[in-house]
């Protein structure tokens, strides 16, 4: 089963490291990726652009709402993402708790939604 590790950090706090300092958080996070690649439980990752680069879309009453920048003002925002296959959400959060941003964010593991009515075709 595939479940969404969404890093979860203090908005503000990435700008705030020095180049010496994200270089070694980069570093933590190639060996994370590393290490859950070749265990065969990483499917999928991403860092994303900070939030004052977000687009914010809703669509009321037929209307579409384009608002640049995130959705709301919080003290965490959302900065990358691992896809984790896992057998059990227990697997996953043992994963998740490696995450390097677990140890100053919060990282939440949400299990993918499977159809599974959906007829798959070979």
């Amino acid at each position: 089963m595939q479940y969404l590790a969404m890093i979860y950090g203090e908005a503000g706090r990435w700008e705030a490291l020095s180049d010496d300092e994200r270089t070694a958080v980069y570093a933590r996070y190639t060996a994370f990726a590393e290490e859950a690649g070749a265990a065969g439980v990483l499917a999928d990752g991403a860092e994303l652009a900070p939030t004052t680069s977000a687009t914010t879309v809703r669509v009321r009453d037929g209307e579409t709402l384009v608002t640049d920048g995130p959705f709301v003002e919080a003290k965490e925002a959302l900065g990358g993402y691992f896809l984790l296959e896992c057998a059990s959400i227990d697997d996953a959060v043992d994963w998740a708790a490696r995450i390097p941003g677990a140890e100053h964010g919060a990282i939440e593991v949400r299990p993918c939604y499977v159809d599974e009515t959906e007829e798959v075709v070979a």
